[in-house]
C-alpha cells in the first residue's frame, strides 16, 4: 500500500489528492498523516459530488491502490533500472519508432543539477530510465543514439532543461525535437491576432486546453509542478514510490496526441484558404483564355482575408484578455464576460480559452504484457479522476 510510504504522503500534505476506498472514492486537500497511517482530507468532495464538512480521516486499510481496479484500460510502462534484460531490448523497440515523447525528472535539472530518471514514451509503451542506477552508460549503450537521432522525433514539452542538462552532464546533443510549449505560443499567437501571451503554459495547462482532457485528471501533474526543491529529492529514492513512477509515465503519454493536435490548429489558417482556392472558380475553362500572367500572380482576394482575419482576432482579443503593461496578454486572467453578450458571441470565442468540462478527446493506448516486471497503469479516463495519484 502506498500509505505504507510515510514519507512520501507527507510530500503530498496541502496538495488535493484522490483517494479510492472499497466502495467510493473522495477528492480533496491531504491535511495531516498520522504515524498510524491514517489520513485527514479537507474541502473534500464524494464520488456522489456532494462536499463533505470539515475533515474525515481515512485508515490506511480502507485505500486501495487504483491497480486493484481490474475494470480500467491499462498501458504497460516498464522500469529500466539493469543492463543484463531490459535495457537492450527497450532501446532497440524505441529506436524503430518515428516519434517518441520525451521527459525528464531529477533535482534542480533546470539548474543543471541531477538527473534522476528519463521517460521516454512510444505509442503503447512507456519506459521508464533509472538514470541515477544506470549512470552515463544508459547512453553511451544506445539513449545517445535516439536522443541524437535526426529521423526521430522527440515531442518535449519545454525542452530547454532537458537539453542543458543532457549536454553539460553527458555530452549528449538533443535533436529533431518537437516542443509542445512553443507551439502553444505560436497557436495563441494566431488565434489573437498577433498578440503574445504574458507566460507560457504548464503541461497541464496544454493538455488541458488542447486536448480537452478535464483538469480533475491532471491534478498529479499539478502536483509535480508543485514541489519545493527539498520535495525533489525524492525522485532520488530507490525504491521509487508507484505514484511516482505513474506520475512520470503519466507526464508523456499526452505528448504525442498533443503534437497531432497543435499541428491541425497551425494548419488552420492554412487549409481554410486552400479551401476558398478550391471554391473561388477563378481557373474556370471560361476565364483561363482571359487570364494573363500579372492578373494570375496577383494577390487574391482570398487571400487578403488574412488581413481582416488578424484584425478581427484582434479585436476579440483585447476584450477578452487583460492587456499588461508589456503589452502581452494575461492569458489564464481573462476577463469576466458581459451579461450582454450573446451565447452565439460566447461558442466564437470559445477556441480562445480552455474547456476543463469537455470530455478527453484522447485515449491512452493499452496493451496487455506477461512480464511480471512491468507494471500496468490505468489510462486517462474522463469519467474519473487524474489515476497518477489515486490509490
Amino acid at each position: 500500500m502506498v500509505v505504507d510510504d510515510l514519507e512520501f504522503m507527507n510530500i503530498l500534505r496541502g496538495k488535493r489528492i484522490k483517494l479510492t476506498l472499497k466502495t467510493s472514492s473522495y477528492l480533496g486537500v491531504l491535511q495531516r498523516v498520522n504515524p498510524n497511517k491514517s489520513l485527514v482530507l479537507v474541502d473534500g468532495y464524494g464520488s456522489n459530488g456532494c462536499k463533505f464538512p470539515g475533515s474525515k480521516v481515512f485508515f490506511g486499510h480502507e485505500i486501495l491502490n487504483d491497480d486493484d481496479d481490474e475494470d480500467e484500460e491499462y498501458i504497460n510502462f516498464v522500469v529500466i533500472d539493469e543492463f543484463h534484460e531490459k535495457f537492450g531490448p527497450a532501446v532497440m523497440h524505441i529506436k524503430k519508432q518515428h516519434v517518441v515523447g520525451v521527459g525528464a525528472e531529477g533535482v534542480e535539472v533546470y539548474k543543471n543539477g541531477r538527473l534522476c530518471w528519463l521517460q521516454i514514451a512510444t505509442k503503447n509503451k512507456v519506459y521508464l530510465f533509472d538514470i541515477l542506477l544506470l549512470g552515463s552508460r544508459a547512453f553511451k549503450n544506445g539513449l545517445s543514439m535516439i536522443l541524437e537521432n535526426k529521423h526521430v522525433l522527440k515531442v518535449i514539452h519545454d525542452c530547454r532543461a532537458i537539453a542543458g542538462c543532457l549536454s553539460s552532464q553527458f555530452g549528449v546533443k538533443l535533436s529533431n525535437v518537437f516542443d509542445t510549449q512553443v507551439a502553444d505560443v505560436l497557436c495563441f499567437y494566431s488565434e489573437t491576432g498577433g498578440f503574445l501571451p504574458d507566460r507560457v503554459s504548464t503541461l497541464q495547462e496544454v493538455v488541458n486546453f488542447r486536448l480537452k482532457v478535464p483538469s480533475s485528471q491532471l491534478l498529479s501533474l499539478q502536483m509535480k509542478s508543485q514541489l519545493t526543491k527539498e520535495e525533489t529529492a525524492m525522485w532520488c529514492k530507490r525504491p521509487c514510490p508507484i505514484p511516482l513512477l505513474k506520475v512520470m509515465a503519466l507526464s508523456v503519454i499526452h505528448l504525442q496526441p498533443l503534437r497531432l493536435v497543435l499541428l491541425d490548429t497551425l494548419m488552420t489558417d492554412y487549409m481554410a484558404l486552400v479551401d476558398s482556392y478550391l471554391n473561388s472558380g477563378c481557373y474556370a475553362l471560361d476565364d483561363l483564355e482571359h487570364a494573363c500572367m500579372g492578373s494570375v500572380l496577383e494577390l487574391p482576394s482570398e487571400l487578403r482575408q488574412l488581413e481582416q482575419m488578424r484584425s478581427e482576432r484582434q479585436e476579440r482579443a483585447s476584450k477578452r484578455y487583460p492587456v499588461t503593461e508589456q503589452g502581452l496578454l494575461a492569458r489564464f486572467n481573462p476577463k469576466n464576460p458581459s451579461p450582454s453578450k450573446t451565447s452565439s458571441s460566447a461558442q466564437e470565442h470559445n477556441h480562445m480559452q480552455p474547456d476543463c468540462s469537455a470530455p478527453s478527446t484522447v485515449e491512452a493506448p493499452s496493451s496487455t504484457n506477461s512480464d511480471p516486471h512491468q507494471k500496468r497503469l490505468s489510462s486517462p479516463d474522463p469519467t474519473n479522476p487524474d489515476p497518477k495519484i489515486t490509490w
